[in-house]
């Protein structure tokens, strides 16, 4: 996968992350995961788990 499609697909995954915890925090209203604390918790896992992907560096073959 090249950088930039990385990038771009770790970017996404923070950002639904984001949603997530806030859906599950209840500042987004209008779905099942509001209010849901279950939702407050896997958000910001997944938050980072993009963080890491937009950050990290392709693997070098040897």
């Amino acid at each position: 996968m090249t950088r930039p499609v990385r990038v771009v697909i770790g970017v996404l995954v923070l950002l639904v992350g984001a949603l997530w915890t806030l859906q599950g925090l209840g500042y987004v209203g209008g779905s099942a995961m509001s209010g849901n604390t279950l939702w407050a918790v896997i958000g910001p896992i997944v938050a980072v788990a993009g963080l890491g992907l937009a950050l990290s560096r392709p693997r070098r073959r040897p």
